[in-house]
């Protein structure tokens, strides 16, 4: 498949139920949630209380998860921590569960920290940014969300959110957005996809609405110690986004119906991780993903 076409649809034309049926019909599950996900939940019970806040019906039922950390007092304030909106972005499912087994003593004394390691469970098994109905979660957070991972995390958060001071969520940007999800998004859409850019390294993603700079210097400084931060191209731009400082693009989070606009959190920043890089292997990846939050929750601390 080239990146100009996609077997599914008529060029120009928007899908219909039909076509986004066929599309559904052609995935297959191609890892285990329960075996890579909810087993490493399961082990972390010592430190957090495991809060199922929802489950989806699909072809299966998949629980959705929070870790809670036991360590938990009123009135402090919250590090909320995403993975897994995208289900085939796996160093954000996998870093969010790292970061989560290993919370230092520091960060659990000063926050209360919320873990959602896996938004999208049946796009992480079947390696997909959508769920089955071809919605992007992460493009649905808002009320009365046509996708049921955006809407069960809402409501979930909705008792929290204005407890929550810094919110990280974690994502990837790899070779597949070329070969499988921005030609499925334009057949989908029935437009023309005029993007192609995919940084080679690690980049913040900030809230136009929120941008906190010096917030998201603290981060990149510190990855760069884990991993490279991608330049921008010849336009001074990634991802067809016009760069704001170094190794940070923004984004209107609300408006986007972005994961990273789920609270009115005051430091708030979308990862991305470029895990097909020749310079990186999955271990860094996660490494990459942990040393984001550790930073963040780092810099938040010492204001």
């Amino acid at each position: 498949m080239s990146k100009e076409t996609y077997p599914i649809g008529i060029a120009g034309q928007p899908w219909s139920e039909e076509h986004k049926q066929a599309w559904f019909q052609a995935q297959v599950k191609q890892r285990s949630y329960e075996t890579q996900v909810l087993s490493k939940i399961e082990q972390l019970g010592n430190d957090y209380d495991i809060i199922q806040y929802g489950q989806l019906e699909y072809e299966h039922t998949y629980g959705l998860f929070a870790l809670k950390h036991k360590n938990w007092q009123k009135g402090r304030p919250i590090a909320l921590v995403t993975g897994g909106v995208h289900g085939y972005e796996t160093s954000g499912v996998h870093g969010a569960l790292a970061f989560a087994e290993n919370v230092t003593d520091a960060h659990c004394d000063t926050f209360n920290i919320l873990v959602v390691p896996c938004v999208s469970p049946w796009g992480y098994e079947t390696i997909n940014r959508w769920n089955p109905k071809a919605i992007d979660p992460n493009r649905s957070f808002y009320e009365g969300s046509d996708a049921a991972e955006s809407q069960l995390l809402l409501d979930f958060i909705a008792p929290f959110s204005s407890d929550v001071l810094v919110h990280i969520d974690l994502h990837e940007t790899t070779d597949t957005d070329n070969s499988q999800f921005r030609p499925a998004l334009a057949a989908r859409d029935g437009v023309t996809n005029h993007n192609w850019n995919i940084p080679d390294g690690f980049y913040l993603v900030a809230d136009t609405e929120r941008p906190q700079p010096l917030f998201q210097e603290a981060i990149i400084d510190h990855v760069e110690t884990v991993t490279h931060i991608a330049p921008a191209d010849n336009n001074n731009q990634l991802i067809g986004v016009e760069l704001q400082q170094r190794g940070v693009i923004e984004y209107a989070g609300k408006k986007l119906g972005l994961c990273m606009g789920l609270t009115n959190a005051p430091y708030v920043t979308t990862t991305e991780v470029y895990p097909d890089s020749p310079k990186v292997d999955d271990q860094n990846c996660i490494d990459a993903q942990v040393a984001a939050v550790t930073s963040a929750l780092d810099f938040v601390a010492q204001l």
